[in-house]
């Protein structure tokens, strides 16, 4: 009878695979929840030591931080939920992946079937963006690093540089009516650009400047490099929408057994099933974590 009853619900799922299995996933994330925020972290103490960002628009350090917080939290729920054995904590945890499994392809569908209004937010926010475009490096380094990689100038178009305090036609310096060099094209892979090399180009016309500068906007570069690169894409959107589906079913597999094991063995203790109300011969240590080894004589 012990025997029958110990192991009706081993047959299906091992109680001590799952318990693993869902503890060494949940310390993964943790550990990589914690190395996120101790890097934003530290991005922001550099950013309040330099001061290179005044608002909250595409600032890195803040949504590292904000992204790690939320990860080593919810992590360590799933750490201590695996290890306790406590039902609370292991729904919390997985209601907690699958809201946030759910908000991401909720998100991206919208992000689709609205794709012109998105476009449109981008553009607004990046042209903001320029108008700081020398106040804040963070927005700076993105913006030049996007502008080379894409090989593009502005949000919607190169024009978007009139918007900023320096590239404006009716400032005064070197800098008036031109673009960033990051804007310039390039013939030779290590060739050094001219700073200077978008010179007044804001006052010409696109037919003159393709030789120039690049003349397409980067909202347009980007989601034309996302159509030649879907592949790519969907490989990355698997990689991080299938961990998450992955710890929703191992945590659902888990409470299920857990629960199996409550209905088995009777009253419920914090991380471990008392057996005692059943008169079970005592067990070691080890029998009572796992539950699924058989009785010692």
């Amino acid at each position: 009878m012990a025997g029958n009853s110990d192991t009706r619900y081993c047959k299906r799922f091992s109680y001590a695979v799952l318990k693993f299995t869902l503890f060494f996933y949940a310390c993964i994330w943790w550990l990589i929840g914690g190395f996120i925020l101790a890097i934003g972290i530290y991005a922001e103490v550099e950013r309040q030591r330099y001061k290179t960002l005044e608002g909250m628009f595409l600032a890195p350090a803040l949504i590292l931080i904000l992204l790690g917080i939320v990860m080593f939290i919810v992590s360590l729920v799933g750490v201590l939920a695996s290890l306790r054995d406590n039902l609370k904590l292991l729904k919390v945890f997985m209601y907690t992946l699958t809201v946030c499994l759910i908000l991401e392809l909720l998100g991206g569908v919208l992000a689709l079937v609205f794709r012109n209004q998105t476009v449109e937010l981008l553009n607004k926010n990046v042209r903001r963006g320029i108008v700081n475009y020398y106040d804040d490096l963070d927005f700076k380094n993105i913006m030049d690093f996007v502008q080379k990689k894409f090989q593009c100038c502005g949000g919607r178009e190169f024009q978007d540089w009139e918007v900023n305090m320096y590239h404006n036609c009716s400032a005064p310096g070197p800098l008036a009516c031109g673009v960033p060099y990051t804007c310039c094209i390039t013939n030779k892979p290590n060739e050094v650009v001219n700073t200077f090399c978008g010179y007044k180009v804001l006052e010409k016309s696109r037919l003159d400047l393709v030789d120039t500068i690049h003349i397409r906007g980067c909202t347009d570069a980007f989601f034309i490099w996302l159509m030649d690169n879907y592949k790519t894409m969907a490989g990355l959107l698997l990689g991080i929408l299938l961990p998450q589906f992955f710890g929703v079913i191992i945590s659902w597999l888990y409470i299920t057994r857990v629960e199996d094991a409550i209905s088995e063995y009777g009253h419920y203790m914090d991380g471990l099933l008392d057996q005692r109300d059943r008169g079970m011969r005592k067990k070691g240590r080890l029998d009572k974590w796992f539950m699924c080894m058989p009785e010692i004589d």
